[in-house]
């Protein structure tokens, strides 16, 4: 039976940074290997919010001031690049939970990063909007199904590069170690003790370095090596893989230095996946960050852009955060978050 928005609901799911293993949960490389990755949910949000209304199916997303009526039958090439992922969710919704019969609906979104940011946004508001509807329409699916739903969407309805991460991470929150197996993944929440999550949200820096990137064609690079057996490309694959068993161990033992270790070992070995993951403004960055104090540093998500992640002793992170902000970048202490997607009615 078709069903129709019972209420008016907003939603939010949190963005991540990647500790370790990013780029093994890209398709062509777990479904052969087999992947890894480790990964915490920040206090950074996607949000949602679903409203009735007697006008269609309007799209909003608030962060870029767009507002668009939308037919399902609306070419994609003529939606704002904004709007895309709305259609597609509106459209699996419809498709999959209600007799492909439409309902009219407003759907709001906007983001505390921008897409590009490496943060996991575009997947995190696929989540959030797929949370929402969930709520609004008692569809009973639980997170492993959201997750994938909201992969789904993104990956194969609208034809997105990128890994299968992001989708988890926002749907179940907090630090998780996940693997990534042929036909299905596994989400393993960590237990960190509380007094460790405080250091660690002491020790942890995220920098944007003002460039939004397009991870098209780091991801591309890393397909192909996925595919060549004797590749070096494959083998610094590998050693991420690795590298989130490492720190899943470091973070559960509360091991700072084991911690500090993985990180740096994790970008020498993501730079060398392809020529693009760094650039001159990141190592420019990465260098600076160094010379006042930084242990540590990881591009967070595909690279070529977006934030990067530092690592300080607590007493000198005000100092490293000033030094960023001077040379140009939301700089910020980087608070993490426990919880993933959640939804509400109002």
């Amino acid at each position: 039976m078709a069903k129709i928005p019972e209420c008016d609901v907003r939603a939010r799911a949190p963005l991540r940074v990647g500790l370790a293993g990013g780029g093994t949960d890209i398709k062509d490389f777990y479904s052969v290997h087999g992947g890894a990755v480790l990964n915490t949910t920040i206090n950074r949000y996607a949000y949602a919010e679903l409203s009735r209304c007697d006008d269609g199916f309007i799209a909003e997303a608030l962060d870029s001031g767009l507002h668009q009526q939308i037919d399902a039958e609306m070419p994609v090439e003529q939606l704002p690049r904004q709007l895309l992922l709305h259609q597609a969710v509106y459209n699996r919704i419809v498709a999959d939970f209600n007799d492909g019969t439409p309902f009219a609906c407003r759907l709001s979104t906007y983001c505390d990063a921008p897409i590009g940011s490496g943060l996991g946004s575009s997947s995190t508001l696929v989540v959030a909007m797929v949370k929402a509807f969930v709520e609004a329409l008692n569809l009973g699916i639980d997170d492993y199904e959201i997750a994938e739903l909201a992969y789904t969407i993104e990956r194969e309805d609208c034809g997105l590069a990128g890994g299968r991460q992001d989708q988890y991470s926002a749907t179940f929150g907090g630090f998780n170690f996940i693997e990534f197996e042929h036909d299905r993944t596994i989400v393993n929440p960590l237990r960190v003790k509380n007094w460790f999550r405080c250091e660690l949200e002491s020790s942890l820096l995220l920098h944007f370095t003002g460039v939004s990137r397009q991870s098209a064609e780091v991801i591309e690079d890393q397909t192909k090596a996925a595919h060549e057996q004797q590749s070096e490309k494959l083998n610094f694959l590998h050693n991420l893989k690795q590298e989130a068993r490492t720190m899943k161990e470091a973070v559960l033992k509360c091991d700072r230095d084991g911690i500090r270790e993985s990180l740096n070992r994790s970008w020498q070995n993501k730079a060398q996946t392809s020529s693009k993951v760094s650039s001159p403004v990141i190592e420019e960055r990465i260098a600076l960050a160094q010379q006042h104090g930084a242990e540590a540093a990881k591009v967070s998500g595909a690279g070529g852009g977006g934030f990067i992640l530092f690592m300080t002793h607590p007493s000198r992170a005000i100092q490293l955060r000033r030094a960023l902000l001077e040379a140009g970048g939301e700089t910020t202490l980087c608070c993490l978050s426990e919880h993933g997607a959640q939804a509400w009615r109002i």
